[in-house]
């Protein structure tokens, strides 16, 4: 079954009792049982019809064997994060988003699991740092906001020599461009806020494995902590990735374009995109990936030229997340990174002048003109 078909058909997405071809929301909080412990269904947190639409629906498109369903992408990697342990080593990419960031280093600080932030792209730095207590790899690829690339087959050859488990974050390029658990990662976790549900109505996390004592650990996790999705929630994201899809390939069409007009204008320095040739982790991304995305960063000289930017765009909505079917806009200093001290921000390379554009589905030549006027 070819990605498109799967969107549409993959996992549980119709009612086999009623043949509804949308999969009812099963407002429940709790089953009928036949008899004491004879019954599909028990109690919502632990599971729900609609809810398990969406975690089978991901575990298909993902090519996985199981999904969880959470209620938000930061709960689905704290979910991943309770497989460890105190005294626990994980290796983490660089280049974080700044959400996951806060979590590795104030939360699972608290529960002495420890982390090292390398640059992913490096295999010499990720063997340097692993240490005998070193449990994991945690990757972003292509990461938040520098759009850097890791290898994951490498990585991933890499974790199994040493015994570790390998943990993407695949929001950035879906399901729909990369397959992360076919290419030798053990765990893939998605903001399924973003692409996914792809209309800004929801907030959701999803995680897919492909082994069977993972997936019982997460059920565990999954239950006995209780972040659950809601079943209106689970709903709205089998609608949204109904069209991943279709919204994926458009948005590309749109990016590329706004990368070339990007590249090309006098007053941006830089612009980091991966399906520019001139991109370092060009490359890779493409002998891992079909697609490049739509998440496009850009410097212009100073914080004070980004902010006065930001406040002239029409069509970019300035907005937190991506991934939805509006264009948004951000400063990644003041808003998605504004977690990251500056000092650790500048070393990597996120500038107070660094933009961050998530390509919608507007019609090209208004996104550009939208940008003209603003640069201008």
């Amino acid at each position: 079954m070819r990605k498109k078909t799967a969107l549409i058909h993959g996992g549980i997405t119709t009612d086999a009792q009623t043949g509804a071809v949308s999969l009812p929301i099963f407002q429940a909080s709790t089953f009928k049982q036949k008899s004491v412990g004879d019954f599909t269904y028990e109690y919502g947190r632990t599971g729900n019809p609609t809810r398990e639409g969406v975690e089978s629906f991901i575990a298909a498109i993902e090519q996985g064997t199981h999904g969880f369903a959470f209620a938000s992408g930061m709960a689905a990697i704290h979910a991943v994060m309770q497989l460890f342990e105190a005294g626990d080593h994980l290796l983490i990419t660089d280049d974080v988003y700044g959400g996951t960031y806060r979590l590795m280093t104030k939360i699972l600080a608290k529960n002495n699991i420890s982390v090292s932030f390398v640059d992913t792209a490096d295999h010499a730095a990720i063997e340097a740092a692993i240490t005998s207590a070193t449990k994991a790899i945690f990757i972003e690829t292509p990461t938040n906001p520098l759009l850097k690339v890791t290898d994951i087959r490498a990585v991933a050859q890499l974790a199994q020599q040493h015994n570790l488990t390998l943990i993407v974050d695949n929001t950035f390029s879906t399901p729909y461009w990369q397959n992360p658990l076919v290419l030798g990662a053990d765990i893939v976790v998605h903001s399924a806020t973003k692409y996914l549900g792809g209309h800004s109505d929801v907030v959701a996390g999803l995680v897919a494995v492909k082994d069977e004592q993972l997936a019982e650990q997460l059920h565990f996790i999954q239950n006995g902590a209780g972040a659950v999705l809601s079943p209106h929630d689970s709903w709205l994201l089998i609608r949204g990735m109904k069209t991943l899809g279709v919204r994926m390939e458009e948005i590309e069409h749109n990016a590329n374009k706004l990368a070339a007009f990007l590249v090309a204008h006098p007053k941006v320095e830089k612009v980091y995109y991966p399906g520019l040739s001139s991109h370092k982790g060009h490359t890779i991304h493409e002998a891992q990936a079909s697609g490049f995305g739509g998440i496009i960063s850009f410097t212009v000289a100073t914080e004070e030229q980004a902010l006065a930017l930001l406040q002239r765009t029409k069509f970019f909505t300035l907005a937190e997340s991506l991934g939805a079917v509006e264009s948004l806009i951000s400063l990644p200093a003041k808003m998605t990174h504004a977690s990251i001290p500056r000092e650790r921000r500048l070393a990597l390379g996120i500038e107070d002048g660094l933009i961050r554009i998530s390509v919608g589905l507007e019609d090209i030549e208004d996104l550009i003109e939208d940008l003209t006027q603003a640069l201008q």
